[in-house]
């Protein structure tokens, strides 16, 4: 089975409206991926979801958004929710508060031009996120988006094993799922496993795209 690492467990004791970890009493599931747009993998991993009918959530890096708006544009037509993922996915761990806010603030007003959206959910670069940065979301009624089930399709690993991972234990209802979109592991595994979990009556969806 698929254990949360105790620092999700602890972030999971935040209010769901400044930090989600999974989504509580909640049926659906929730396919997310990080570190796009890129253009030698993200459009093929829209076809995958497309084909199957399946919504999901693209935290996006700034930089990346710059470089190739035109995918950033299929992610939204195709009904997808996008969010902000830092502009360059340095860790904010060595950074201060205000560079952080340039990472958030810079990619939202690029997002913007996408969804007329003022701000974006956010998962920080390598899932760290300070105090300050988390009392500055707090008084500003916005909200982070971490994950529940963690795929693990960036580990030095066959498709194959991926696939025989998402079968032999898949996640549960309410489940945030964390994949990414700059190989395409998630791409083949999903075009392979979205048929069997589809029929045993799993559902999917993308992220709300805004709390605020």
């Amino acid at each position: 089975m698929i254990r949360r690492p105790k620092k999700h467990e602890l972030l999971g004791l935040l209010p769901d409206h400044l930090l989600m970890t999974r989504a509580k009493k909640d049926a659906t599931c929730y396919l997310s991926f990080d570190d796009g747009p890129e253009p030698a993998h993200t459009p093929r991993l829209l076809d995958v979801l497309a084909r199957h009918g399946v919504k999901a959530s693209f935290f996006l890096v700034g930089e990346k958004i710059e470089q190739y708006p035109e995918i950033v544009a299929r992610i939204v037509a195709d009904g997808h929710m996008i969010g902000n993922h830092s502009y360059s996915h340095w860790s904010f761990r060595n950074m201060n508060l205000r560079k952080q806010l340039d990472e958030v603030y810079r990619t939202d007003a690029l997002l913007r031009l996408f969804d007329d959206r003022p701000h974006h959910r956010m998962r920080p670069p390598h899932g760290y996120v300070g105090a300050q940065l988390l009392m500055h979301f707090a008084r500003r009624k916005r909200s982070f988006v971490y994950w529940s089930y963690d795929s693990l399709d960036y580990q030095d690993q066959p498709t194959d094993w991926l696939i025989n991972r998402l079968r032999n234990d898949p996640p549960a209802p309410g489940d945030i799922v964390l994949m990414h979109d700059d190989s395409d592991k998630a791409a083949e595994a999903l075009d392979a496993i979205l048929p069997e979990w589809i029929a045993a009556g799993m559902r999917f969806d993308a992220l709300p795209g805004s709390h605020s």
